[in-house]
């Protein structure tokens, strides 16, 4: 093979001709190349002893140009002895059951060099994060992204009574510090997760965005009129910290997410049903219309998990009752967020109203009961045994 460069200087690309016919021939062919460029040789010379190339000059007759030969030596097809697919072959883009540590961050589908560092991801099989929706529903939520500055109507009139704004301020400083949780559980989960599901990790790292913009606009709203938050209790801190410690993503998935979460849409769709101003009504809907989203995504995901080993159903049974027995001592929800619910449903302080507030607050928790039951029994629970984990379900909601 021959190759003129003319006056392409080695390092103005030249080197790519040469790579690329170097790598057309086999160990032991010979590539020449000519070429006027100043410096060629001296350039040529360098580079095939650093590729591990056989390489001869030979001068041109009369002062003419030389040309340099370059002899394969092989290098380079032996240094990717050993390579392997980080993936499927072909078109099948299908993760592996259980991708190695020593594929590392290379894209799924990437050809991987022999050799590489094993890196210390804890989350390393496909049963204990996947699931088969889990780019449909990142695509969903990618697409449904919203900006707080403009989806909600922050100058809209909000002129309440001090004890409903109370009220309010009550219920989003208890918002607040859930979605913190929600937020940090699905992050920490992400750093131990192999990047081979690089599916499950984009679509938490939008659910901790969600969360972060949740905790935005809940913030916002409680500062609508005033400088300070309302009050956080033991009991709802000590609730949340068990949510917290819990170590396997499947367990921490079923109560935050199936538990949890689906439990809050009940609670996010009676605060935009009884809003008593526009921007609280907005700020619930649209945290709702995200945390949808984390629930399809969590019982999506532990279908396919129980489908394959049914063993993990005693388990997640077993971690309701465990997290009951240590929130045994808790008072539950703070009676300052019950109170705030039941004022802000009933709308004011005359009796047949605070009357409605309180069936409206009972019917609430009938129906985060009735929701909870929906799912457990979709994961494959038995009536009898979704009445009674559901009944043991944290009083504070999350």
């Amino acid at each position: 093979m021959r190759i003129d460069l003319e006056s392409l200087a080695f390092g103005e690309g030249g080197y790519l001709l040469i790579k690329r016919a170097i790598q057309a021939t086999a160990p032991g062919d010979s590539v020449t190349v000519h070429g006027t460029a100043p410096g060629l040789e001296v350039d040529l010379r360098a580079w095939a002893r650093l590729e591990g190339h056989q390489f001869e000059w030979r001068r041109g007759e009369a002062g003419g140009n030389g040309q340099a030969i370059i002899v394969n030596g092989g290098a380079h097809g032996g240094r990717w002895t050993g390579a392997e697919r980080v993936g499927g072959a072909g078109t099948d883009d299908s993760p592996a059951d259980h991708p190695p540590r020593r594929w590392g961050l290379a894209a799924r589908g990437a050809t991987i060099e022999a050799g590489a560092p094993e890196f210390p991801f804890h989350l390393v099989d496909k049963i204990e994060v996947w699931s088969d929706d889990a780019s449909y529903i990142y695509a969903q939520a990618a697409a449904a992204q919203w900006d707080p500055e403009t989806a909600i109507p922050w100058t809209s009139a909000v002129n309440l009574p001090d004890d409903i704004e109370d009220a309010v301020v009550q219920i989003m400083t208890y918002l607040i510090e859930n979605e913190t949780a929600a937020l940090i559980i699905p992050s920490r989960f992400i750093a131990q997760m192999h990047p081979h599901f690089r599916e499950v990790m984009q679509l938490l790292a939008v659910q901790a965005a969600d969360e972060a913009r949740h905790i935005e606009i809940f913030t916002r709203r409680a500062r609508l009129k005033g400088d300070r938050l309302g009050l956080s209790t033991i009991g709802g801190q000590a609730s949340l910290k068990t949510l917290m410690d819990e170590p396997e993503f499947a367990i921490a998935s079923f109560l935050l997410s199936v538990l949890g979460e689906g439990t809050f849409l009940s609670l996010l769709w009676f605060i935009e049903r009884y809003a008593p101003d526009p921007v609280t009504a907005a700020v619930a809907r649209l945290a709702a219309q995200d945390e949808a989203r984390h629930v399809a995504f969590g019982l999506s995901h532990l279908g396919q998990h129980l489908a394959k080993d049914a063993s993990l159903r005693p388990r997640l049974a077993d971690a309701i009752r465990r997290r009951h027995d240590a929130l045994r001592q808790t008072a539950g929800l703070n009676e300052e967020v019950f109170d705030a619910l039941l004022l802000m449903a009933a709308g004011s302080w005359e009796q047949a109203a605070l009357q409605e507030g309180h069936r409206r607050v009972m019917q609430l928790t009938r129906d985060m009961d009735e929701g909870r039951r929906k799912r457990l029994i979709r994961l494959g629970f038995t009536d009898a045994e979704a009445g009674d984990l559901s009944a043991l379900h944290t009083r504070n909601f999350m």
